[in-house]
């Protein structure tokens, strides 16, 4: 008897995971595949392999079906769901043979073209996004500017090869390029700034007068629920699955984890703590001006979201954890028994550069206040993570002064494994905290929401994300309000972390 449900792929950095879900989302296997970064590049360049993707996606389908042979599952999938790592440059001919390898979001080739294009078009556009990426290549590698009729990301190119179709969910295409809050597409005058400021090149360039207008290489844009085609004949025979499955609009990472964290809502926010560390809040209208430490993309329904990104996440906690021991498991009771002020340790977590935060020189974690009564692995590891909070929270600030609303924080990631830590993130930002079970699962689990969302909808069952979303908890999610005390003593401890950062100027000097 066949099993009814839901496929969910996702391409990440370091790796490619598929998951089976039931009908109820339940997942019963999943499948990984793997690759690498292309090797020998320049620092600061990361490209991978379009075609490694796909082979990745094979393994991991292969994977899955052997896991389910094990288990006597027959899976009939009902709609696939897909998302991946935002911000990529997938570059592609009029036949859709791809040009190249992929830049990928952590390449930082274009910085300067991201402030020129701040600068020209009034929003925020962070060297991550895929149209700064263009105008880069378009400088810097104009023989295959020239032959570009396609650019998508990683998501959308593995939803290409399965149906043929160039459309990308509005959250991904979020991240390529600005969205129009009233039209839910791709920003009209500004995609005109965008080719004015690309076709300013000497008049001897090779791409001068052959350049396509951005707006007709860019993937269309689909709310989720909407058509993001179906399966082929080559993605069917690629998958083993019939022809005709249909799949929803792929989706970037982030919007696939607020999806994943059932985040609909105004003043719901996502925080999802790992290497990086994540704040994405629903808003309720679009951010006014520029600010350096808030990105700005679109939830899978095209809502506003505020990203506070940080590059330096747990890692120095962990680094702190391995000094004294390694031992998360003796560590972490230590840790949540320190006092909220730390015993007066204050950290630095600066890893790397912070450039939401103006820290353009990372290598300067530390603890500071320690003596004989302080210098304690509860205190120590704990302070490290504070700063980690507090810098989420000093990224956060200019959208409390815009008024933008924060009702609860629902949180994810490597975090979660010590739920109690809730605590802490509720008390830090003074917002009720909320882990639902299976709050490390990760963004696949969100990739098979949205093809549950894509299936109902073409089945005319349900026509509205928000109230799908809340239909969809499963389980009892574990619930933190804030203490007030501990509210009261955190904010005074944010202030002198304040003051620590302002100096972090005069520490790289000493570095």
């Amino acid at each position: 008897m066949k099993t009814l449900g839901f496929l969910g792929i996702d391409i990440g950095t370091q790796g490619l995971s598929v998951i089976f879900t039931n009908t109820e989302l339940k997942i019963l296997v999943s499948g990984e595949g793997s690759y690498e970064m292309v090797p020998g590049l320049d620092p600061e360049c990361y490209e991978q392999q379009p075609s490694d993707w796909e082979s990745a996606l094979k393994n991991a389908m292969a994977d899955l079906r052997k896991k389910m042979s094990s288990l006597q599952i027959d899976m009939e999938v009902l709609a696939i769901g897909i998302s991946g790592q935002m911000h990529g440059e997938v570059l592609a001919k009029e036949d859709g043979e791809v040009i190249g390898p992929a830049r990928l979001w952590c390449d930082g080739r274009n910085e300067i073209e991201g402030e020129e294009l701040t600068e020209r078009l009034g929003v925020k556009c962070p060297k991550r996004m895929t149209a700064v990426r263009w105008l880069w290549t378009i400088r810097n590698q104009p023989e295959k500017a020239r032959l570009v009729r396609h650019i998508t990301t990683p998501a959308g190119w593995i939803a290409y090869r399965l149906t043929g179709s160039w459309s990308l969910g509005i959250g991904d295409a979020a991240g390529m390029f600005p969205i129009d809050q009233k039209t839910l597409t791709y920003n009209k005058t500004m995609l005109d700034e965008f080719d004015l400021m690309a076709n300013d090149l000497p008049k001897e360039s090779i791409v001068r007068n052959t350049l396509s207008k951005l707006s007709d290489l860019l993937p269309s844009v689909k709310k989720t629920g909407e058509d993001g085609g179906v399966l082929d004949s080559h993605g069917a025979e690629f998958l083993g699955l019939p022809e005709g499955v249909p799949v929803a609009p792929a989706e970037g990472d982030q919007p696939a984890a607020l999806a994943g964290s059932l985040i609909a809502a105004p003043g719901q926010v996502s925080m999802s703590f790992g290497t990086s560390v994540v704040a994405n809040s629903v808003g309720d209208r679009s951010f006014e001006g520029i600010s350096l430490p808030i990105d700005h993309f679109c939830a899978p329904d095209g809502r506003p979201i505020n990203m506070v990104w940080l590059r330096n996440g747990t890692t120095a906690m962990n680094m702190v954890v391995d000094l004294f021991g390694g031992d998360f498991s003796a560590i972490m009771p230590q840790v949540l028994a320190a006092e909220d002020n730390c015993g007066g340790l204050l950290a630095l977590p600066f890893m790397d550069d912070e450039p939401g935060l103006g820290v353009s020189q990372g290598g300067t974690a530390m603890v500071i206040g320690l003596n004989e009564k302080t210098a304690t692995p509860g205190n120590a590891v704990k302070a490290m993570l504070l700063a980690t909070v507090f810098n989420l929270r000093i990224g956060s600030n200019q959208l409390d002064e815009q008024g933008y609303p924060r009702t609860e924080i629902i949180l994810s990631g490597g975090l979660v494994k010590t739920p109690e830590l809730g605590q802490l993130v509720a008390d830090a930002f003074n917002t009720p905290v909320t882990i639902f079970e299976g709050g490390d699962e990760g963004t696949a689990w969100g990739a098979t929401l949205m093809a549950k969302f894509r299936y109902e909808s073409s089945a005319g069952r349900t026509t509205d994300w928000k109230t799908f979303l809340e239909t969809q908890q499963t389980g009892s999610p574990t619930r933190f309000s804030p203490h007030a005390k501990a509210v009261q003593t955190l904010n005074s401890v944010f202030d002198r972390y304040q003051k620590l950062v302002n100096m972090h100027g005069q520490l790289e000097s000493v570095t």
